[in-house]
């Protein structure tokens, strides 16, 4: 009697119409697995962070075009997944919050301070996309508008801190995450009025070469 033969397989392109192994566990057993679960075992998914404990960042003072927090960003050839992200305010000071998580189709970014995507798979690799962090919307990415900008998630508190019960701990994790083809980039702006609030935030996301998925 056969049975099925499947072998341990890693990211890699198939042509159309090509036939691939699947994956199966060093016992033998086949293995089903979720897409993100699989991404984060073969070491293709990372997070960018800002704030560590007792050291949280300060926002922008307004949400200022093509000023960020943080950012990620993909040449061609490389594709990112945003599929969540956390921001927890530490202290809301100032009035009029405004947080968001955006995307372009071009990988400008600059000023930030460089930040290493931490691999969610801890002897993962190091990420092919490149990532910055910075207070103050000092990262600076592309302009936006209403043709090429992508808005994935948004929170606007428009009475002052604390007035009207606002959540201090903000989750994205989208249903249809956005695929972000490169050149392509991806960044989360946190402002307020008069004063920026201080917060702690990361992103996580998945990475592959665009011809593996696309």
């Amino acid at each position: 009697m056969s049975g099925l033969r499947v072998v341990q397989n890693a990211l890699a392109p198939f042509g159309e119409s090509t036939f691939s192994g699947g994956i199966a566990s060093r016992l033998g057993q086949q293995v089903i697995l979720d897409f993100y679960t699989y991404m984060a075992l073969v070491g293709a998914a990372y997070q960018v962070r800002a704030g560590t404990i007792t050291t949280p960042l300060v926002g922008d003072v307004a949400i200022t075009d093509a000023a960020a927090e943080m950012a990620s960003a993909a040449a061609s050839g490389t594709t990112i997944i945003p599929v969540s992200l956390n921001i927890a305010i530490r202290l809301a000071t100032g009035t009029l919050h405004e947080y968001a998580a955006k995307s372009a189709a071009v990988a400008t970014m600059s000023g930030g301070t460089a930040f290493v995507p931490l691999p969610l798979r801890t002897d993962g690799a190091a990420a092919t996309s490149t990532a910055m962090v910075s207070a103050a919307g000092g990262v600076t990415v592309a302009v936006e508008t209403a043709t090429t900008t992508r808005r994935h998630w948004a929170f606007a508190n428009p009475v002052a801190a604390g007035a009207g019960h606002e959540p201090v701990d903000h989750n994205w994790v989208p249903r249809v995450p956005p695929v972000l083809k490169g050149p392509a980039s991806f960044y989360v702006q946190i402002a307020a009025t008069t004063t920026g609030p201080s917060y702690y935030a990361s992103y996580d996301f998945l990475e592959a070469p665009s011809a593996t998925l696309l």
